[in-house]
């Protein structure tokens, strides 16, 4: 006999208690494999446009290794390094510039010269703990991370677990399907569906957009002479990923750089102005459209907040699946939403009355495939 909705509810609930618990208590160990499956994800169709071409998977999976591993390695000699010393040399020039601050702001506001002026006194403390900090923040950083997600463990791991999983996945995903409850398949195939899309127009169409901008301002910047034009070009990059987060981070950064490098020289400090404003308007008007398309249903403050919560909760391995699975609750959500409006919760009496005089055999629009039993079953009582 088939289970009632509130024993699949206590069911599926217990199962997503169960996965919060293990990614809370096995968050580091589990990281090379979340890593080795999103790397799987979003190279899948990449396997698949070769097999639509006559390659075998195993093939299309060696080409698309080979391709990632070069890709990796010449990042890894030629364009980390780089961006490394950028940014400790950004860190160790923030003194100077926290000085020069200081004194276009003595010479525009001279009362600021007192001793006991509040914004001076700021501005002096600023200077002193980045110059004493900074470089210390920075490799006490860098060795943080790299003793926290393992950096040797995850060279080795991922790149195997993306291998197999992406050798394997569509008949991973056949699996899966076959172990969907019968009597809510359709609607879970549904809903996965959707999921996907959410995920495929957003992580990887965003991703997308994200490294084309990064390559253009990274590129623009150092062209227009900018001290520190990659790193700040590969930040606001990264950053486009949270929706016009990007833009004004990169854009007060890069220009606020420029006014102390080119100050009078409003040229080129206008250049740097006009290559984030060319950026915007690209992505908003060319990127954006073509690799995202419409909404995905995952608002900005939305994402902020998935972000905070699961970054908070669960450390790097939370911030990596944050997205995804804010994707998923979003997507839930809409179901519940569809399913709550079609409902006599929301229809009311006059729904009920209308209902009453349709086809007595019509399935009640409101009732959803958990209220209904299975075939030839007795729903437990």
């Amino acid at each position: 006999m088939a289970l009632s909705a509130q024993s699949q509810v206590k069911i599926w609930s217990a199962v997503a208690a169960a996965f919060l618990v293990a990614m809370w208590l096995l968050g580091n160990v589990l990281l090379p494999f979340v890593l080795g499956a999103a790397i799987a994800y979003l190279l899948d169709p990449v396997a698949d446009w070769f097999e639509a071409r006559g390659l075998s998977r195993v093939l299309a999976v060696t080409i698309i290794s080979v391709g990632g591993a070069l890709v990796f390695v010449i990042a890894i000699l030629l364009i980390i390094p780089l961006l490394v010393d950028q940014a400790s040399s950004l860190i160790e020039t923030l003194p100077d510039l926290a000085q020069k601050l200081q004194a276009w702001l003595l010479a525009r506001f001279p009362t600021l010269s007192e001793s006991d002026s509040t914004i001076r006194q700021s501005i002096g403390s600023l200077a002193e703990m980045v110059s004493s900090k900074g470089s210390e923040l920075v490799k006490g950083a860098v060795s943080s991370v790299s003793s926290l997600v393992q950096v040797v463990t995850l060279l080795v791991i991922v790149p195997v677990v993306s291998f197999y999983l992406l050798l394997d996945w569509d008949r991973a995903v056949a699996r899966l399907d076959d172990l969907l409850p019968r009597d809510h398949a359709p609607t879970i195939r549904r809903l996965a569906s959707d999921i996907d899309s959410t995920l495929a127009g957003f992580v990887r169409g965003q991703g997308t957009v994200c490294f084309l901008l990064g390559l253009y301002y990274s590129i623009a910047l150092l062209l227009a002479g900018l001290d520190f034009g990659l790193v700040v070009g590969a930040l606001a990059g990264i950053l486009t990923f949270i929706p016009y987060i990007g833009s004004v981070v990169g854009g007060t950064l890069a220009i606020g750089l420029a006014l102390f490098q080119f100050w009078g020289d409003w040229t080129m400090i206008a250049v740097v102005a006009a290559i984030f404003l060319s950026g915007q308007m690209i992505e908003g008007n060319v990127l954006t459209p073509k690799l995202v398309g419409g909404s995905v249903g995952l608002h900005p403050v939305w994402l902020l907040m998935a972000l905070s919560v699961f970054g908070a909760l669960f450390g790097f391995v939370g911030l990596l699946v944050a997205v995804p699975v804010s994707a998923v609750i979003g997507v839930i959500v809409r179901f519940l939403i569809e399913q709550y409006k079609s409902g006599l919760l929301y229809r009311g009496t006059a729904g009920r009355a209308t209902h009453d005089q349709t086809d007595p055999g019509q399935t009640d629009p409101g009732e959803t495939d958990l209220d209904r039993p299975a075939p030839g079953g007795a729903e437990d009582r």
